[in-house]
Parts: structure tokens; C-alpha cells; sequence
């Protein structure tokens, strides 16, 4: 990029530069209004998002909102891009900057940098797959390459998750190997236990199986649960003692919520009942 020789003896006359410099003033705000009219409007595409899949019964609301909220998040950040891009080009040319040599430089760069881009170029390629067949989306809890947590952003280069410590962590969508959805369409909270030997297992399962049907009465957790608890068995003999095992079925995100009912649930009513637990070593 050059300044031309027009620019440099302007720079002396403020006549000239002044209204130039009032030009660019208009075209910088000219973008962020229409930064703020594209959110607008993506935010009113979001409601329209939600009322076609809500029509086409695709999800569950709680879905279909995150699906949303993906959607509208990428397409903001790439509208962002576009006009300010546009907005810089315009404000450089009103300043007569040269920008013909840049741009000429820029193709030869890419040329030269093209083979150190490829792992640029991977990201932006895994993160498009990840959109087009919607593998993730905000809120979800996954597990990605064995890190674990909510995610919050999805970009075209990376993902950005929550852990449950706080931390955050920024994932290259080229480098994600393994990806484990915990919250697509539902989720199950497993509930397990070691009793000792000598109770009573079938005494067991009866409270769990009780607490399951008092737990999916509760009018707190009723809409939360999506079927009866199921799979209620003795799962492991061991030498500590009867593994008891069960899960329930419930909204996506929900699990925790409803898991934490059941432990303290159940730890009242084994307490009630005298139940033993295996002692430590």
C-alpha cells in the first residue's frame, strides 16, 4: 500500500483532507449501522428459524433453540467480517491509499504462504462440516479429543468450551478427532450404587424404582423427564459388593439437574432403610 503523491501534497491543505477524513467518518459509521441492522434482522431470522423447524417437528424446543442460536451466531460474525472489510476498502480509497500494489502483494503472499496455510484452511473445512451436519451446537455438553464441557462459541477455525472448573477451552475445528455429544435429542442421567453383600438387592431396586416414580411426579421435575426411569438392576458383583444401576431419560442439559434429585433422594431413603454400604479397606 502507497500514498500517493495527490495524498502527500493534499496532507498540507486542509481544505482537502478535512472533508475526506469527514468521509471516512461517514463510512466507518455507515458500518457499524449496518452491523447493528444485520444483528437486527439476524435476530428476527432466528425467530423465523425457530417457527420452520418447530413446524417441521424436527427437535424439541430446547433443540431447536440452540440450533438457532448456532446459526445466527455464525452468520453474524461473518457479516461482521464482510462489512468492515468493505468499510476498510472504501475508507482507503477515499484517502487515495494506493491499494492496487497491496492487493497484487497479497495474491503473491497467498501463492507463497499457500502449503503454511493448510492447517488454516483444515480448521475452516472442520468447522463448515461441523455446521452442515450439525454435530454440536451452543449449550451443548460434549466431550471433544477428552476434553470435556459446554460449548459456547462455534467459529469457522475453532471451538471455544466451558469445563465445569470454568475453564476455557479453544479447540482447532481441524484437529477434532473424536467429538461425544451428551445433549443431542436427549440425555441420560446413570444413577449406580455398591451395596454390601448381605442386604437385600431386591429391597433396593424396590426404593430406587419408588424414587424413580416419586421423582418423575414432581411437578419441578415432570417436564425435565422424558420417560420413566429404566434398566433398574443389579449390574456388577464385585468383591466390595452389588453394584445397583439404573438411568432416566431426560431433556437435553437436564440430566445434571435431575441426577442431583436423585442422589439425595436416594441417600434419605438408604439411610431410612438401614442399608449398609461396603465398608473401605
Amino acid at each position: 500500500m502507497q500514498i500517493s503523491p495527490t495524498l502527500a501534497r493534499d496532507l498540507t491543505h486542509a481544505e482537502v483532507w478535512v472533508p475526506r477524513l469527514i468521509h471516512v467518518g461517514v463510512i466507518v459509521g455507515g458500518a457499524w449501522a449496518l452491523t447493528w441492522i444485520a444483528r437486527r434482522l439476524l435476530r428476527q431470522l432466528r425467530g423465523y428459524i425457530l417457527r420452520v423447524m418447530d413446524r417441521r417437528g424436527e427437535s424439541p424446543a430446547i433443540e431447536l433453540e440452540k440450533r438457532a442460536a448456532t446459526i445466527v451466531s455464525v452468520l453474524g460474525k461473518l457479516s461482521s467480517i464482510v462489512i468492515w472489510i468493505v468499510a476498510i476498502v472504501m475508507a482507503l480509497n477515499e484517502l487515495d491509499f494506493k491499494i492496487e500494489p497491496l492487493l497484487a502483494g497479497l495474491g503473491v503472499a497467498g501463492l507463497a504462504v499457500g502449503l503454511g496455510a493448510q492447517a488454516l484452511i483444515k480448521d475452516w473445512l472442520g468447522g463448515l462440516l461441523l455446521l452442515l451436519e450439525d454435530q454440536l451446537r451452543i449449550g451443548d455438553a460434549v466431550t471433544i479429543n477428552g476434553i470435556s464441557g459446554s460449548v459456547e462459541e462455534i467459529n469457522i477455525r475453532t471451538t471455544v468450551l466451558r469445563g465445569e472448573n470454568g475453564a476455557v477451552h479453544i479447540i482447532s475445528n481441524g484437529t477434532i478427532s473424536v467429538l461425544t455429544n451428551m445433549t443431542r435429542g436427549y440425555s441420560y442421567y446413570v444413577f449406580e450404587t455398591t451395596v454390601a453383600h448381605r442386604v437385600d438387592a431386591d429391597r433396593v431396586l424396590q426404593i430406587l424404582q419408588n424414587v424413580g416414580a416419586e421423582l418423575s411426579a414432581d411437578e419441578r421435575f415432570r417436564p425435565m423427564i422424558l420417560a420413566p426411569m429404566e434398566g433398574i438392576g443389579v449390574s456388577r458383583l464385585s468383591d466390595r459388593g452389588v453394584t445397583i444401576r439404573a438411568r432416566i431419560k431426560t431433556l437435553p442439559s437436564k440430566q445434571g439437574d435431575v441426577g442431583f434429585e436423585l442422589n439425595r433422594r436416594m441417600n434419605t431413603q438408604l439411610a431410612a432403610a438401614n442399608i449398609e454400604f461396603p465398608k473401605l479397606p
